[in-house]
């Protein structure tokens, strides 16, 4: 007798599944389709590529650079410029370590048996290798992150002065009334006096004397007097803070608002010993002493370690090995003072330029609302 055997539901649906999958494809194809369809007809192919390409060069290092110091320079030019701030200062110890690795590979050449039965047979030189690692690791990303929290608090300081600069730009300008034209040349000069304060801070935290960077930013009397100043940025603050003043006595500010210019002009100093005390508070002598012994030592001894399996290849090693530590060393010496002239330095240049721009432009596009409201009201201003 014959059993019947009837089909399941479920086999007839895991059949039938290829249909639904094969579907799927096929409908995400028609809305890829539709969209490229739809990109083409709008023109946003080209909107696309553009922000794709701006994106890109956003990325890139030197875009990156770009952004960081305004000069727009190719990728091996970027490296080679932050190379060439570095390299001239660790060559000539790099050389010393080559050449006394190339005496010791010609040491163990000369006697070879000899070297390689002492250094075999004693233990006392891998462990002294091993210490000198960990102790040198730790001391060199100590120097590191306390140069880059150096590095870091001077960028906000200078970032807090462009904030302060624009902020008592904005209210002189607005708050200070106008009664004559020399009013307002008056205080077209004491804007560009603001602005030659972050110029004369830059010149002195660089230990640089008064250039003609300020010359136009003020008359040739006050010029001529901060170049005999033993402090250029104090007193530019000075004759800020007298403007206020002497405004304030004339009544063109209410005591309100002249103690808010007054407290600007207060951060604007508090800013500037901010900056003093990165300059004036190095790391301490003891500590760098204390590293550049310690690299001295291990590039004493590790040579003796690696010439038994290295052999002649000790020398460029021992090079390589030296450009590394040595370099990391350097950068953290760059960073931690970091308003100079060196590549990894601020871009104090890009930054007061930035200022003055916003000045410039504040004096040339922004008049004052009441020339607005002195003039009389006609239905053509209404349209």
């Amino acid at each position: 007798m014959k059993l019947l055997r009837f089909k399941s539901p479920k086999s007839g649906s895991a059949k039938r599944s290829p249909k639904k999958s094969r579907f799927l494809p096929n409908f995400s194809l028609l809305i890829f389709k539709r969209l490229r369809r739809f990109r083409r007809k709008h023109g946003l192919n080209q909107y696309f590529v553009k922000h794709r390409r701006a994106t890109i060069q956003l990325r890139s290092l030197g875009g990156k650079y770009q952004g960081y110091t305004g000069k727009d320079l190719s990728w091996p030019q970027v490296v080679g410029q932050l190379i060439k701030s570095v390299l001239p200062a660790i060559l000539p110890y790099t050389l010393v370590c080559g050449g006394y690795a190339l005496a010791v590979s010609l040491i163990h050449f000369l006697h070879a048996d000899f070297i390689s039965n002492v250094i075999s047979d004693s233990k006392v030189l891998p462990n002294v290798i091993l210490s000198f690692n960990i102790i040198l690791s730790l001391l060199l990303v100590f120097r590191t992150n306390s140069a880059h929290d150096r590095f870091w608090e001077g960028r906000k300081l200078w970032g807090a002065l462009v904030n302060t600069v624009r902020n008592l730009a904005r209210d002189i300008w607005i708050v200070i009334e106008e009664h004559s034209p020399e009013d307002r040349v008056e205080k077209e000069a004491t804007l560009r006096l603001v602005v030659a304060f972050a110029f004369a801070m830059k010149l002195h935290l660089r230990k640089d004397p008064v250039d003609n960077e300020l010359e136009p930013l003020m008359s040739s009397l006050k010029y001529f007097q901060l170049k005999d100043v033993h402090h250029p940025p104090l007193e530019i603050s000075f004759w800020i803070g007298d403007y206020l003043q002497n405004e304030y006595a004339r009544g063109n500010v209410n005591v309100y608002q002249v103690a808010a210019l007054q407290k600007l002009v207060d951060d604007l100093v508090d800013i500037l010993g901010g900056c003093e005390r990165i300059l004036k508070t190095p790391m301490p002598l003891l500590y760098t002493i204390l590293l550049k012994g310690l690299l001295l030592v291990y590039f004493i001894v590790l040579p003796w370690e690696l010439v038994d399996g290295l052999t002649w290849w000790t020398a460029p090693i021992m090079a390589v090995i030296t450009i590394v530590l040595l370099s990391i060393d350097e950068i953290g010496a760059e960073i931690e003072e970091p308003f100079g002239h060196d590549p990894n330095d601020l871009p104090l240049d890009l930054i007061c330029n930035t200022m003055l721009r916003n000045v410039s432009d504040l004096i040339a596009l922004a008049p004052c609302t009441r020339y607005f409201t002195d003039q009389p009201h006609t239905p053509s201003d209404a349209r």
